[in-house]
């Protein structure tokens, strides 16, 4: 069950609990909202903690080489100011 299907849990439960009066016999729809909204939030941290593993970075395999640069002394000459 992904992040999606996490909200939708709490919004049912916030539903049931919240807004409906119904009474059916023997089912407390206010217990299952809560219920809802429990699995919903445990789902939610789950899929968190998970989706935080998997942003780990990985440093490159790859050496990266870096050029040399020659600085040139500045005499008012070698920019081809003064020729």
């Amino acid at each position: 069950m992904g992040l999606g299907g996490c909200i939708i849990l709490i919004a049912v439960g916030a539903i049931l609990t919240f807004a409906t009066d119904w009474h059916m016999q023997g089912v407390n729809l206010h217990m299952v909202g809560v219920i809802l909204m429990i699995v919903g939030v445990i789902g939610v941290t789950t899929f968190s903690s998970i989706a935080r593993r998997r942003r780990v970075m990985v440093p490159p395999s790859t050496t990266v080489v870096e050029e040399e640069r020659h600085h040139h002394a500045r005499d008012g000459y070698s920019d081809g100011y003064g020729v």
